[in-house]
C-alpha cells in the first residue's frame, strides 16, 4: 500500500530531479522511492559483500606488492 509522504527539498533541485526521472521513464515518485530502497539494500549488506569483485588484486610485478612481501611474507 503506497503512502502519501511531504518531504522538503531544495527549489533548484526539483527540476533537475524531475527531468532526471521523466528521462527514464518515472515519476519524480518512483526515482526517489528507488533510491531509497537502494540505499537500504546496500546498508544491509555486509562490507565484503559491498565491495567483492569491485578490486583487483596486486600482481607479483607490482612495486608495492613486492615491498610488502618482502616485509611481511
Amino acid at each position: 500500500m503506497k503512502a502519501r509522504l511531504t518531504v522538503k527539498i531544495e527549489e533548484d533541485l526539483i527540476p533537475q530531479a524531475k527531468r532526471y526521472a521523466r528521462s527514464r521513464g518515472m515519476s519524480l515518485s518512483q526515482l526517489i522511492e528507488t533510491s531509497l530502497r537502494g540505499v537500504i539494500k546496500d546498508e544491509e549488506l555486509q562490507f565484503s559483500q559491498r565491495w567483492r569483485g569491485r578490486f583487483e588484486p596486486a600482481g607479483q610485478d607490482d612495486e608495492r606488492y613486492n615491498s610488502l612481501a618482502k616485509r611481511y611474507l
